[in-house]
């Protein structure tokens, strides 16, 4: 196994497929702190904590905060690193080739997946090095050691959030022949999951528990308590609710209903959450993730341990 991982880290690394995808991702990061910079005065104030994870979450007018580009983003390089793990070796006949050769199956598709694994490690802990280095120049706030350990927690969260698309366009390919066919069925979940699971969870909370025109406290959490429910089937918005509690310590709660009341007690202050209590408070979210990434990488394992392979 420890050969096929250094195989392919070596080819990943050396591909033009991680210099675009680096340079996709930089350019987003970039971006989103250029425009956090840009709006963190009007968010901070002589009293306010966590300036330096301000910096993260902040959002401009037309920009999204970085939170989202790395949401937006970590799909996207999980899927190419992942949808023809399998297909375009067997395509190509390397795939028997290689089996010939005194290596474990197991070795190959373990190999393989850990190579991607940790070429997206790279890049998401490159990225996240590099924003907090340039908001910690150029802000001048050093981040606290609470900070950090969000920042570090952050960075493994999105890395599994990562795994879980890496193994699903894993799943594709072993399960589909053409690369390009694993590709698209692999895109087209993301683009469902990501752009039009809320919408369906809010069309159907909307019919379940209609609000009207003066809609009371109690439609009101009704309404986000199905909505949520519902949209919690989509991994994306179990990593954003885990990346938003982490970076946001004033995020107190994640329950729909609590953040609906929440909005008639507007006017209290708030007191951050310390670390442990922000970490038992994700705790769900970041199970139910680890618990898609190791299904769908434990299905794509077994039928490829299964599935007959010949020379071509």
């Amino acid at each position: 196994m420890y050969a096929v991982f250094r195989k392919e880290l070596a080819d990943h690394l050396a591909s033009r497929r991680f210099a675009i995808l680096f340079a996709l991702v930089f350019l987003a990061a970039i971006f989103a702190i250029y425009v956090a910079i840009q709006s963190i005065r009007s968010v901070v104030t002589p009293t306010t904590e966590f300036v330096f994870l301000k910096m993260f979450t902040t959002a401009g007018k037309t920009l999204p905060s970085f939170p989202f580009f790395i949401s937006l983003f970590i799909p996207i390089i999980g899927i190419a690193l992942g949808f023809d793990t399998i297909n375009s070796e067997r395509a190509s006949g390397n795939l028997s080739r290689l089996l010939s050769q005194p290596i474990y199956r197991d070795s190959v598709i373990n190999g393989k997946f850990l190579a991607g694994l940790a070429v997206m490690s790279i890049m998401i802990v490159s990225v996240i090095a590099i924003v907090a280095g340039l908001g910690l120049r150029i802000i001048g706030v050093p981040p606290s050691s609470e900070e950090t350990l969000r920042l570090i927690v952050f960075a493994v969260i999105s890395i599994i959030y990562g795994a879980f698309w890496m193994a699903l366009a894993a799943l594709f390919s072993v399960f589909f022949n053409r690369a390009a066919t694993s590709m698209l069925a692999s895109i087209a979940l993301w683009i469902f999951f990501f752009f039009f699971m809320s919408m369906i969870a809010g069309a159907i909370a909307n019919a379940q528990a209609p609000l009207g025109s003066n809609p009371t406290a109690e439609m009101m959490i009704r309404n986000a308590t199905i909505q949520g429910m519902l949209g919690r089937i989509s991994p994306c918005t179990l990593y954003g609710e885990a990346t938003a509690a982490l970076l946001t310590p004033e995020l107190a709660s994640l329950n729909p209903a609590l953040m609906v009341l929440s909005t008639f007690t507007a006017g209290r202050m708030v007191t951050p959450l310390p670390f442990n209590q922000s970490l038992l408070l994700i705790w769900p979210q970041i199970v139910s993730i680890v618990a898609l990434a190791t299904i769908c990488f434990g299905v794509s394992y077994v039928k490829f341990m299964r599935e007959e392979i010949r020379s071509i």
